[in-house]
């Protein structure tokens, strides 16, 4: 069912305010994360903006919001737009394509996606579905993964690229694959693999596909620049490369080798190391001919990093280079090293995973409540009998001005603390206490309005946005939809999708639904580097307040746990037509209850009657009546087909 548009066109400025689109556009980098895909109406709604047939259509998330409600699809939801995956995939092959004609590259280039990164069946159908024009195909890390790739591959000419230990049930399916006409690769990894693959080819009559997996000696940028050079926990040595050539060599199947494999690391924010590895896999393919293995493809792994931060900096979560960039640094690369010994022209392989999903998914959920940490209004003067600390805290208070409020800001933390120290041993009372932490809270408003107009930079007032920011807490699982936030400090673009024509107000940050101190998401992205709260605004009673979290589409959904035993949210796919309007292409409901107790091994049926039982007991015992257990039955099955997440009821 199609969706009609709705957005109005962009503007400048509200007309109730000085705040504009256009600050919101800035405050919140959306134009340099999205990358072009996100924008922001004139009624201040967020707007995804996909291409097709070289006309711009953008369509309002707000909108897509009301209509999954319509449906009964609650939040919280991933979103995806499958336009944004096609266009990824597109721009990837296209920049590859501008650099291979601006290089006179003499081979072609052939993109595989690693299935690990989102082994979501309906982004794997996509990647199929649309890739199929561009041969774009598949790598596969497991027996699992290669299944997946073995029945939704629909062209011959696309690859099969096998990374990962290998037994012998793995090979066979890689070698039944290569029978059908498939170019399936055996990348080995280590020495103890050759042996099974070349006894699973002699027993089947199929001569094997075969990479070889080098470890590049350069350390890169990055969160996994650990993992990388000598210290990289994958790849053949060079004495172990050279053994697996001498191997082939009495086997008399050296012919069979015709892959070079060499992944730098993933999320790599620094152009310079991509050329840097790109060279040195360059000298491992040519001493590869030398050794007389025919070869003709090289894989130049993952690496290709997105813009989390939208900074362009070699900063952990950015990236320093733009796509036509790193294509062209690969293919100019590839050209200086093989031009001068004749050798040529490789296909090129790149395993882009991060760069290819990541901005096709959003996670959308609603906030359900905020911690203010707004002073309540003080009183005119102090009770009496106030505490001599609390009256130290009222004067502080009074003299707060822009020469001093360095000082008062040191005072006021001083004496609070030294009542909450009182307290603690029973010579404060719970009045003073609480007084005292409004007070404080109250002088630390006033430091805060001072310090905007301050001409000097005071690195000891940094945590304060941090201690006056409010709590808003999201109906979302971080465990389970952005694990990465928590296992890796991962920052993600997160801001409101409407109200963005009015200026957020609070300094924040936010907490998800599970009893979990690590639940929570203290670190954001700005254009002055990253930062531990972001602004949102005031909410408004009986209006819902929706955040997205941005670019969540590679690892996020695979990786998730069941913390709480909150379960996968919904998924909604929609497909933008050129019109604006809207398709549901698929929706996928969330877990139940009963899903994902099955998950940690309860039986629910038992479960039923093991609740019944102590209902009936409690009939018995006159506690309650027959009429009051049928009705808490009811409430026990229905909870048991219930979504996992807070859910509003309708009035």
């Amino acid at each position: 069912m199609s969706n009609s548009p709705s957005v109005p066109p962009l503007v400048a400025k509200t007309h109730n305010s000085s705040w504009s689109a256009a600050k919101s556009l800035e405050l919140y980098g959306v134009r340099d994360w999205g990358v072009g895909y996100f924008d922001i109406s004139a009624s201040g709604e967020l707007i995804v903006r996909p291409t097709l047939d070289d006309k711009t259509s953008q369509v309002a998330l707000l909108d897509i919001i009301k209509s999954m409600k319509a449906r009964g699809i609650e939040m919280p939801s991933i979103l995806r737009i499958e336009n944004l995956l096609d266009e990824r995939i597109k721009a990837l092959n296209e920049a590859f394509k501008r650099a291979i004609t601006d290089y006179n590259y003499q081979n072609q280039y052939r993109g595989v996606f690693p299935i690990k990164v989102n082994q979501q069946c309906h982004v794997i159908e996509e990647i199929s579905d649309f890739g199929t024009s561009y041969h774009h195909g598949f790598e596969a890390g497991s027996k699992a993964e290669l299944i997946i790739a073995l029945s939704k591959i629909k062209d011959d000419q696309s690859l099969i690229v096998c990374n990962g230990y290998k037994d012998s049930e793995f090979i066979e399916l890689g070698l039944y694959a290569k029978e059908m006409g498939l170019k399936c690769f055996f990348v080995l990894e280590t020495l103890s693999e050759l042996p099974i693959i070349l006894e699973c080819s002699q027993k089947l009559g199929i001569e094997p596909l075969l990479g070889v997996r080098i470890r590049p000696s350069v350390v890169v940028d990055g969160h996994w620049n650990e993992d990388s050079g000598d210290r990289s926990i994958f790849g053949l040595s060079t004495t172990s490369l050279i053994k697996v050539v001498d191997q082939l060599k009495r086997s008399n199947m050296l012919h069979c080798l015709q892959l070079l494999h060499c992944h730098l690391g993933s999320q790599l924010p620094n152009i310079r190391n991509i050329r840097s590895g790109v060279l040195e896999a360059c000298r491992f393919y040519s001493g590869l001919i030398e050794e007389g293995a025919p070869m003709g493809f090289i894989d130049l792994g993952g690496g290709l990093a997105v813009d989390y931060e939208g900074t362009r900096t070699n900063n952990h979560h950015s990236m320093n280079y733009r796509l036509d960039e790193y294509c062209a640094n690969i293919v100019e690369t590839i050209c200086e090293c093989l031009d001068p010994l004749t050798i040529p022209h490789p296909v090129i392989i790149s395993e882009s995973g991060r760069s290819t999903v990541a901005y096709s998914s959003i996670l959308l959920f609603n906030t359900l409540d905020v911690r203010d940490h707004r002073p309540v209004p003080l009183p005119d003067r102090l009770p009496e009998k106030s505490h001599e600390l609390v009256q130290n805290l009222w004067q502080v208070h009074q003299v707060v001005s822009p020469d001093n409020f360095q000082e008062c800001y040191n005072d006021a933390l001083f004496y609070r603390d030294e009542v909450r120290e009182l307290f603690k041993w029973g010579q404060v009372s719970l009045s003073d206490r609480a007084l005292a932490d409004n007070i404080t809270l109250a002088i630390l408003e006033k430091v805060a309005a001072e310090l905007k107009y301050a001409n000097k930079y005071y690195p000891e007032l940094d945590k304060l946005p941090e201690i006056l920011a409010d709590t808003y807490y999201g109906n979302f699982s971080l465990f389970q939809s952005l694990p990465d936030v928590w296992a890796i400090d991962q920052v993600f673009p997160i801001m409101p999708i409407h109200r963005l024509h009015e200026e957020p107000d609070r300094d924040a940050l936010i907490a998800d639904i599970t009893c979990d101190c690590d639940g929570k998401i203290d670190l954001f992205s700005s254009a002055k580097g990253i930062k531990s709260t972001t602004k949102l605004h005031s909410m408004r009673e009986g209006e819902e307040y929706y955040l997205g979290v941005f670019l969540v589409g590679a690892y996020q959904e695979t990786l998730g746990d069941l913390h709480n035993l909150f379960g996968d949210t919904n998924v909604v796919s929609v497909h933008i037509n050129a019109d604006g309007s809207y398709d549901f292409v698929r929706e996928f409901h969330g877990d139940s209850i009963a899903d994902v107790l099955s998950y940690v091994e309860y039986d629910t049926k038992i479960m039923t009657e093991e609740f019944r039982q102590r209902a009936e007991k409690a009939v018995k015992q006159g506690k309650i009546t027959a009429a009051k257990r049928k009705q808490m039955m009811e409430a026990f099955k229905d909870s048991l087909d219930g979504y996992t997440y807070f859910e509003k009821e309708e009035h």
